[in-house]
């Protein structure tokens, strides 16, 4: 099965995609598998990570919203990957690349969302950046401190899902593109949903380059990436496109990112500033998981990973727990 998966992908792909046979390989060599390729591998051990599981309750940017339709971080992944492989099927790149970069592109993200990342990334030291963080879940924390081992392709991808990334592959470019096509349009599906936005207030100029409903506006993305990049060795938008996204996006910060931001700045950085002074003058208190990295004398890092792990209810679990008497404590 998986020789017949090479000999497709070598007649088949883009003489740019990455075939699964050219994978540059994971750090600690492994017994190849019979049946399916090393992306294949790469995208079925993230599915079963248990930091996939929790991003079903990790905000991605509407905090506990009073609906069942609005976007979480689980469903922003599936959504990314629904995208990237859109595009990397319009040029003929490798599928299962680029789903297993997109669902591993933002496992290592905080709890409330970006609100979050920013906090940690105030606190810390050394800083905080979500797509570094999600390198350091695959290859460090996942499997109980083991990492999953994954193939560089997709660790590469990962680390550079962001717009100021490089990713070393097309797969990973497309990717990064996707990202931002999906967090933007359904982004402004759920500020439309929370009443934070109307559909008429949306830039002009950007609405008439792509569109007025979000399927319209994907779909023209992934129309423009096909047409402006098949068979060329790159992955982009036209300009035209490309600036009108940037529109969109720069849109989105000023009137919708920022407002929804300050619903849940103050509370969340109160709660994430308590537990991370908390576990930092107590690191013993650390579930194991995080032993070793405070043994190797990091503990600021060791707060950051078990932070970052947390769900939005179970950091306010833990901080209630932590700071807020219960009902006959003495």
């Amino acid at each position: 099965m998986k020789q017949k998966t090479y000999e497709k992908e070598n007649a088949f792909l883009s003489p740019y995609a990455k075939k699964s046979a050219e994978s540059a390989g994971r750090v600690r060599q492994e017994e190849p598998c019979t049946l399916r390729t090393e992306f294949q591998r790469d995208r079925d051990r993230i599915i079963y990570s248990k930091a996939f599981l929790r991003l079903k309750n990790k905000t991605q940017v509407f905090f506990a919203p009073d609906g069942d339709h609005y976007m979480s971080r689980l469903t922003h992944t599936l959504d990314v990957s629904q995208i990237a492989r859109s595009i990397a099927r319009g040029l003929s790149l490798n599928e299962d690349l680029t789903e297993a970069i997109s669902l591993g592109h933002d496992l290592g993200h905080t709890p409330f969302g970006h609100v979050g990342e920013r906090v940690l990334s105030k606190l810390s030291p050394n800083g905080f950046k979500h797509s570094e963080q999600s390198l350091r879940v695959v290859d460090v924390l996942e499997k109980d401190g083991k990492g999953l081992n994954l193939t560089f392709e997709v660790r590469d991808g990962i680390v550079n899902h962001t717009k100021s990334g490089k990713p070393a592959t097309l797969e990973g470019a497309a990717v990064s593109l996707a990202d931002r096509i999906a967090y933007i349009n359904h982004d402004i599906e759920d500020a439309i949903r929370a009443g934070f936005l109307k559909a008429e207030e949306l830039p002009k100029d950007a609405v008439e380059v792509f569109g007025r409903d979000t399927s319209e506006r994907i779909n023209t993305a992934i129309l423009d990436i096909f047409h402006h990049s098949n068979e060329q060795p790159f992955v982009k938008m036209s300009d035209e496109k490309a600036q009108a996204l940037d529109a969109l996006r720069s849109f989105m910060f000023e009137h919708v990112y920022e407002r929804a931001n300050k619903l849940i700045q103050e509370s969340a950085e109160r709660m994430l500033t308590e537990l991370y002074t908390y576990f930092m003058g107590r690191p013993e208190e650390l579930p194991p998981l995080y032993f070793a990295t405070v043994k190797e004398g990091n503990v600021d890092r060791a707060v950051c990973d078990y932070l970052s792990s947390m769900t939005d209810k179970y950091a306010i679990s833990v901080f209630k727990t932590l700071f807020v008497p219960r009902e006959g404590s003495v």
